[in-house]
C-alpha cells in the first residue's frame, strides 16, 4: 500500500488492513505523525493519547495475524469528539467548566468502536457545550478549515470535521444538535452523517439539548460513514430515548443502487440568502441523481420557516435545564476567588458559572432560563413544542411523496473566522437548513458536491424518514459516485495537507 494512507478512500484502507499490505499499527503511526505535524495549524485535536492507541492497534494486529476475526472496524484509527465519556481521558467539552473532568466510565459509542476494533486515537476540537456554529468557542482555541485556515470549519463538531478533511484520521464521530455534524462536513469537503433520532446511543454524551443531541460519524465518503454507523447504532437499555428498532445491514446495501429513486426538493430552500454558487452546485448534484435515473419533485414543508425560531427556544430551555448541575458544587470548575468568610453560596455558584461558561454557552442559558420561567412558559417554550409537532407532520407527508429530500447544507461555503462573532443571529442562521431534521428526529447526511471559485467545498443535504436511513445512505453513495468531481471532492485532500 501507498505510504499516502490519507488520500485513499475508507474501502481502500479497509482493503489493505485485511489482506495485510499494511498493518493497524503502522496506520496509526502515520495518523500520529500528521497529527504531529498539522495540528498546530488546524487545533483539530485538544488531546492526543499515542500509547493507547498504539496499544489497541497491537491488539488488533495480534487478533489478525493468530486468524481471529477481527472487527468490523478493521483496526482503523478514529478520532473522537471531546464530549463522549472515554474511561481517565479528560473530556472538557471545549470548556473551563470541564477543564480537569475525567470521566469514570465509556460512552456507549466508545465501548462500540472498541468491540468493533477501532483504534480511538484522541478527542476532537468543539464549540464549548457544542453551542455554536464554528468551532470559535472552545475554551482550547480556535478550530481551522483545512482547506483555508483563514475560515472557519463549522461546528461545533469542527475538530471533527478539520481532521477527517486535513487526512489526520480516516473517520471520527462528532454530535449533532441543529447541525453540528452536517454543516462542518459541507464547510471542510467530507461526509458527515446525522441518524435519526434514538439509532445511536447517547449514553456517555454530554448533554447540551437532550431531545435534539445525536451522535453520527464524520468520513471522507460514503463508505466509510456507513461502516462507521453500522458499528455503533443500535438500542442500549442505559439511554432511556434509545429506541429498541433493528439495525439493518447497512454495509450490505450501500452501493446497491436504488432503483425508483425519488427526490423531493423544497422551493423555500433556493430563495433568499443562499449564496449563488450553493445554489448551482446544489442544483448540479440534483440533477445527476435524476440524470440516474431518479424522479424529482417539488415538495412542500410549509413550517420550516419557524424552525430556527423553535429551536432557538427549545435547544436553550434544555440546556438550561442540563447545564444547571455545574454550580461550583456537584460537578465542574469551581472559583478560586470564592471565600467561605465572605461569601454566600449564590456567590459561589455566580462566581463558578461566570468564570466557567463563555459567552455563547451564557446567552443560551439566560435565553433558555428566561423561555421557561412562570408566565413565560406558555407563550415561548409549550408553543415552540407546538411548532415542533408541525414541522414533523410536514416531513411525515413530504417523506410519503419521496424517498430522500435534497437541499443546501448551508447558505453559503464556509466564511472567515470572526465574521460572525459578533452577530448571533447570523451564526444562528447559517444552520437554517439542517435544523429541522433534529426538531423531526429524522437522518440527514452532507455529501460533497463541489467548490466555490475560491476553493472552498460545497456539500448537499439528504434526509430521509426516520429509521430509513438505508435508502438514504444509497442515496448518498449513487451521488458520490455520480460525477468524477463529486467523487474527487469527497476524497480530496488540500494541497497545503496532501
Amino acid at each position: 500500500m501507498t505510504s499516502e494512507h490519507h488520500q485513499l478512500s475508507t474501502s481502500a484502507l479497509v482493503e489493505a488492513l485485511q489482506t495485510g499490505s499494511v498493518t493497524s499499527r503502522q496506520l496509526t503511526e502515520q495518523c500520529l505523525q500528521r497529527i504531529e505535524k498539522f495540528n498546530p495549524q488546524l487545533n483539530a485535536f485538544v488531546s492526543v493519547d499515542a500509547s493507547s492507541a498504539l496499544a489497541q492497534a497491537d491488539a488488533v494486529d495480534a487478533k489478525r495475524s493468530s486468524g481471529q476475526t477481527v472487527g468490523l472496524l478493521e483496526g482503523l484509527p478514529i478520532g473522537i469528539k471531546d464530549n463522549m465519556c472515554q474511561v481517565g481521558i479528560t473530556t472538557t467539552c471545549g470548556s473551563r467548566m470541564l477543564n480537569n473532568f475525567k470521566p469514570p466510565y465509556d460512552a456507549t459509542v466508545v465501548e462500540k468502536i472498541n468491540a468493533a476494533d477501532g483504534v480511538i486515537v484522541g478527542k476532537l476540537n468543539m464549540d464549548e457545550f457544542a453551542m455554536g456554529s464554528s468551532t470559535e468557542t472552545s475554551a482550547a482555541g480556535v478550530t481551522r478549515n483545512p482547506w483555508n485556515t483563514e475560515h472557519s470549519p463549522g461546528g461545533s463538531s469542527g475538530g471533527s470535521a478539520a481532521a477527517v478533511a486535513a487526512g489526520l484520521v480516516p473517520l471520527a464521530l462528532g454530535s449533532d444538535t441543529g447541525g453540528s455534524i452536517r454543516q462542518p462536513a459541507s464547510f471542510c469537503g467530507v461526509v458527515g452523517m446525522k441518524p435519526t433520532y434514538g439509532r445511536v446511543s447517547r449514553f456517555g454524551l454530554v448533554a447540551f439539548a437532550s431531545s435534539l443531541d445525536q451522535i453520527g460519524p464524520f468520513a471522507k465518503d460514503v463508505f466509510g460513514a456507513t461502516l462507521l454507523l453500522q458499528a455503533i447504532a443500535g438500542h442500549d437499555d442505559r439511554d432511556s430515548t434509545s429506541v429498541n428498532e433493528t439495525v439493518p445491514d447497512y454495509m450490505g446495501s450501500v452501493n446497491q443502487p436504488l432503483a425508483g429513486l425519488k427526490v423531493g426538493i423544497v422551493d423555500e430552500h433556493y430563495r433568499d440568502g443562499l449564496n449563488e454558487e450553493v445554489n448551482s452546485a446544489v442544483r448540479k448534484a440534483v440533477a445527476n441523481l435524476e440524470a440516474l435515473g431518479a424522479t424529482v419533485k417539488t415538495v412542500a414543508l410549509p413550517h420550516a420557516k419557524y424552525s430556527v425560531a423553535t429551536y432557538y427556544l427549545i435547544a436553550p430551555s434544555e440546556a438550561s435545564s442540563n447545564l444547571a448541575r455545574y454550580d461550583g458544587i456537584h460537578y465542574g470548575y469551581r472559583s478560586e476567588s470564592f471565600d467561605s468568610s465572605k461569601h454566600s453560596l449564590t456567590d459561589l455558584y455566580c462566581l463558578s458559572r461566570g468564570e466557567g461558561f463563555g459567552p455563547e454557552v451564557k446567552r443560551r442559558i439566560m435565553l433558555g432560563t428566561y423561555a421557561l420561567s412562570a408566565g413565560y412558559y406558555d407563550a415561548y417554550y409549550l408553543k415552540a413544542l407546538k411548532v415542533r409537532r408541525r414541522i414533523r407532520e410536514d416531513y411525515d407527508a413530504a417523506f410519503a411523496d419521496v424517498d430522500v429530500i435534497a437541499g443546501p447544507v448551508a447558505p453559503s461555503a464556509a466564511f472567515k473566522l470572526g465574521e460572525k462573532m459578533n452577530d448571533p443571529l447570523a451564526m444562528y442562521l447559517s444552520d437554517i437548513y439542517t435544523i429541522s431534521a433534529n426538531l423531526a428526529g429524522i437522518p440527514g447526511i452532507s455529501i460533497p458536491c463541489g467548490f466555490t471559485s475560491s476553493g472552498l467545498p460545497i456539500g448537499i443535504q439528504l434526509q430521509a424518514a426516520a429509521f430509513q436511513e438505508t435508502a438514504m445512505l444509497q442515496a448518498a453513495r449513487m451521488l458520490e459516485q455520480s460525477t468524477t468531481s463529486t467523487t474527487a471532492a469527497a476524497v480530496a485532500i488540500p494541497t497545503e495537507f496532501a
